[in-house]
C-alpha cells in the first residue's frame, strides 16, 4: 500500500496531500477584498509554493479547476494573469466555472492536481 502524505493540515482539510506520484492542491483563494487580478496573482504564487514543497512545479500540472463569482465580469482579468504564468506547451486541462465562494470578498479559487 503506498503511503498517504499530508501537509498543512488542520481538522477540516490539507492543503496539500501527495499519493503515488501526484500532488493534490485544496482549493486556493487570494486576499479577501482584493481584485480578481491581485487574488489570481495570490493564488498562482500559492500554487507554486504548494508544488515546491511537494518536489514539482507548474510544468507538471495535470488539471485546474477554476472557480470565479462572477464569470462575466472576471474571466478576462484571471485569464490575463493565468495565461501570463502557464508555461507555453504546459498548460494544462483546465476548467472554469461560476460559483458562490466561501465569502463575498473571494472572487477566485484555484484547485491544480499535479505529477511529482
Amino acid at each position: 500500500m503506498s503511503e498517504i502524505i499530508r501537509h498543512h493540515t488542520n481538522a477540516r482539510m490539507s492543503q496539500l496531500v501527495i499519493h503515488n506520484g501526484i500532488a493534490y492542491l485544496a482549493g486556493q483563494v487570494g486576499t479577501p477584498g482584493a481584485s480578481v487580478s491581485e487574488q489570481t496573482a495570490a493564488i498562482l504564487a500559492q500554487i507554486d509554493s504548494l508544488l515546491a514543497e511537494a518536489g514539482t512545479d507548474k510544468t507538471k500540472i495535470l488539471t485546474a479547476q477554476i472557480w470565479l463569482s462572477d464569470i462575466a465580469t472576471q474571466f478576462a482579468a484571471m485569464n490575463a494573469v493565468w495565461d501570463a504564468w502557464v508555461p507555453e506547451g504546459h498548460a494544462p486541462a483546465r476548467w472554469t466555472g461560476e460559483a458562490k465562494l466561501a465569502t463575498q470578498d473571494y472572487n477566485v479559487e484555484i484547485i491544480v492536481t499535479a505529477a511529482i
